[in-house]
C-alpha cells in the first residue's frame, strides 16, 4: 500500500500557486483492507475514503471504462492490482497527472512537468473526449491560467470541438455547468472561459444567449470594438479588474444579453436592449440554476445601466427613483455593485480601458446623501401611513439636488 499527493496540490506546487486542497491516491490495497483500517467510505460510485484522524479524503487507484453518457455515464475498477500509471491516465490534463511519492519524488508518465514548463493545457489520452465535463473544465483552467501564459494545445482543442460536436453536452447537469461557470468568475481572466467556449462551438450549446452577441455590430462611435461579443469579453475582463466579488463579475458578462434581440432595421443601435435583455437573463439563470442573488444584480444592472452612463445629467427625482426600483435602501450593497458594473461596461470598450467614469462616483455620493435624510421630522410633522413616504422621497430628491447643483456649477 502506497499513498501518493496527485492533481493540483502537485500542480500548483511546481507553478509555485498557494495550495488549498490537497489529493491523495493509494496504490496497492482494496477498500475492505481500507475499512479494517479505519476509514471511512464516503460516497457509493467511487471509493473514496476519509482518514481516521485527519478526515482528509483518500481514493483509490482506479480506472474507468465509458459505459454511458454525460460526465456520469462510467464503470469503475478500483482494486490492488490497479497501478499509479493508469489511474494518472484517466485524468484530463498533462498538469494534473503528476504526483508525488511520501519521499518527495516526482512520478510523471505523461510528460506533465514539460507541459507545465511550457505553458500548455494538453490532455493526457484520447479518453479525454469521453467526459464533456472536460470542455468546461480546459475552458475554467486556461481562464485561471491565462495570466501566466498558458495556452490550449491544438489537438486538445480539437477534441474539444468533436466533443461538442457529438451533442454529449446536453448530458451535463445545469449544477456542474454552473459550477465550472462560477468557479472561472474567480479568476484572473474569467473572459477567457466564454471565449475557449466559443472557440470550441460549447458556447453556443451551453449558453446560447451569451452566443448570440457575437456578430452583431454596435455604432462604432461609442464601440470601437464594433461587435457586440468582443465587447462583452472586454466587459468581463474589466469587471474582473475592478472587483473579486464573483456575483459583480456575472452580472457584468450577461448585461447586454439584449443586444442580440435588437431589430435588425436598427442596427448598429440597440434603443430597447435594457428591456429586451431581462428575458434571456431569467432563462439563462433558470436553466444553469444560477443563483438568486446573481440573477438579481444582473437583471438590475441590465435595467439600469444605461440610465447610470447618464448620471452627470439625470434629474435628482430619477436617482431616488432608480434607488426605489433596486430596493437600495434595503440592500445599500447594490449601489456599488452596480456603480462597478457600469464602470466596467464603459471601459470595457476598445482604447478605453482607462477612461474617466464619474458616473460611478456620483452614483455612489447621490445614494449616501438621501440615505441620510432622516425620516424622523416627517413623523414628527404628523404625516403617517403612504405620506411618510412620499415625504421622505420628496425629502431625498430634494437632498440631491442640491448636491448636483453644487456639483455642476
Amino acid at each position: 500500500m502506497q499513498t501518493y499527493l496527485v492533481g493540483g496540490a502537485v500542480r500548483d506546487t511546481l507553478l509555485g500557486l498557494p495550495i488549498t486542497d490537497q489529493d491523495w491516491v493509494i496504490v496497492g490495497t482494496t477498500p475492505m483492507a481500507m475499512l479494517k483500517l479505519g476509514y471511512e467510505q464516503i460516497g457509493s460510485d467511487f471509493p473514496v475514503f476519509l482518514h481516521p484522524r485527519t478526515k482528509q479524503e483518500y481514493a483509490l487507484a482506479r480506472t474507468e471504462r465509458k459505459s454511458g453518457h454525460g460526465y456520469t455515464g462510467f464503470s469503475c475498477y478500483a482494486a490492488a492490482d490497479v497501478t499509479l500509471e493508469q489511474d494518472l491516465l484517466r485524468r484530463d490534463l498533462t498538469i494534473n497527472a503528476i504526483a508525488q511519492d511520501q519521499q518527495g519524488q516526482l512520478i510523471d508518465p505523461y510528460h506533465g512537468q514539460y507541459d507545465l514548463e511550457h505553458k500548455i493545457l494538453r490532455h493526457v489520452s484520447p479518453a479525454f473526449s469521453e467526459d464533456p465535463l472536460r470542455v468546461l473544465r480546459v475552458a475554467r483552467f486556461a481562464a485561471r491560467f491565462a495570466h501566466l501564459g498558458f495556452t490550449i494545445a491544438a489537438e486538445t482543442m480539437a477534441l474539444m470541438q468533436e466533443i461538442v460536436v457529438s451533442g454529449e453536452l446536453a448530458n451535463l447537469t445545469p449544477e456542474r455547468v454552473w459550477l465550472e461557470w462560477h468557479k472561472s468568475l474567480s479568476s484572473n481572466d474569467p473572459q477567457i472561459f466564454l471565449s475557449v467556449l466559443r472557440q470550441c462551438g460549447a458556447l453556443a450549446v451551453i449558453m446560447p444567449e451569451i452566443d448570440a452577441l457575437f456578430g452583431i455590430p454596435q455604432p462604432t462611435k461609442w464601440h470601437p470594438e464594433i461587435d457586440c461579443g468582443i465587447h462583452t469579453l472586454l466587459v468581463a475582463k474589466q469587471a474582473a479588474i475592478l472587483s473579486d466579488d464573483t456575483i459583480i463579475r456575472f452580472a457584468a458578462q450577461v448585461h447586454d444579453l439584449g443586444k442580440a434581440l435588437s431589430p435588425k432595421d436598427d442596427l448598429p443601435h440597440h434603443k430597447t436592449h435594457c428591456r429586451d435583455g431581462i428575458k434571456p437573463i431569467k432563462q439563462l439563470c433558470q436553466r444553469i440554476k444560477v443563483p438568486n442573488d446573481y440573477r438579481d444584480l444582473a437583471l438590475l444592472v441590465c435595467a439600469q445601466h444605461t440610465k447610470i452612463h447618464h448620471a452627470q445629467e439625470m434629474r435628482a427625482s430619477t436617482f431616488i427613483t432608480i434607488f426605489d426600483q433596486i430596493d437600495a435602501w434595503r440592500k445599500p450593497q447594490r449601489i456599488e455593485q452596480l456603480a462597478i458594473c457600469c464602470r466596467a461596461d464603459a471601459r470595457g470598450r476598445q482604447g478605453l480601458e482607462d477612461t474617466a467614469y464619474p458616473q460611478a462616483d456620483i452614483t455612489i455620493a447621490t445614494f449616501d446623501i438621501a440615505q441620510a435624510v432622516p425620516v424622523a421630522p416627517i413623523i414628527a410633522a404628523g404625516f403617517t401611513g403612504v405620506e411618510i413616504k412620499h415625504q421622505l422621497a420628496q425629502a431625498r430628491a430634494l437632498a440631491v439636488d442640491e448636491y448636483l447643483q453644487r456639483t455642476r456649477n
